[in-house]
């Protein structure tokens, strides 16, 4: 989902309500993908528990009931997602996102049944570590080998190497092809529908 302008605008927003101060689109751009506490102690080195918890309850707020950008699916995403499933592929999802933001995307993309199992920051260990995924495997019962994590910001494909899961970085989201490529996905695309094009057979 394309949901980059909402996270930045919630964060930002967020930043105001707690009187921080309001960082910049591309600073919030590059903690997308980490868990909630992992980003506030990125973008506001030395704020204590008690703000932290007052920062996350106002992104919460703006994220689930105040923001109203919308947050579309990419083109071609749910026919890939129905692609797969077809194929009999096991589908996860890993997200830095809580479990009720989560749940409200799946929502409101009617994506949920499509997927096998899911986990957001509120299961597991905050993104780069391996935890979620390795939760994953351990559920749906595969090996890193038999797994490929696809990611578009660089905190998804480090999780993929500290997993030992090979990767394919995608750029429509918040990290350009330069910075995917530093974790050594097995390959980078630029559109869902190359994405189809690569894994999808």
């Amino acid at each position: 989902m394309d949901s980059v302008s909402k996270i930045v605008d919630s964060m930002q927003a967020a930043a105001e309500q707690t009187e921080l101060l309001v960082p910049t689109t591309v600073a919030v751009k590059n903690i997308i993908g980490a868990s909630l506490t992992e980003a506030s102690k990125i973008l506001f080195p030395g704020i204590g528990d008690v703000t932290t918890e007052r920062l996350i309850k106002h992104y919460k707020q703006q994220y689930l009931s105040l923001n109203t950008t919308p947050s579309p699916l990419f083109g071609h995403a749910k026919q890939l997602l129905l692609a797969l499933n077809q194929q009999d592929k096991l589908l996860a999802v890993a997200t830095g996102k809580g479990r009720q933001g989560l749940e409200r995307v799946l929502a409101e993309s009617d994506t949920k049944h499509l997927f096998h199992i899911t986990r957001s920051s509120d299961d597991a260990l905050s993104k780069p570590h391996a935890d979620m995924l390795e939760q994953i495997l351990n559920e749906l019962n595969i090996t890193p080998n038999e797994a490929l994590m696809i990611g578009d910001s660089s905190y998804d494909l480090k999780m993929a190497q500290n997993a030992n899961i090979d990767s394919i970085g995608i750029t429509h989201g918040v990290a350009c092809g330069d910075t995917l490529a530093q974790h050594q996905p097995k390959a980078i695309v630029h559109s869902i529908k190359e994405l189809a094009d690569l894994i999808s057979h």
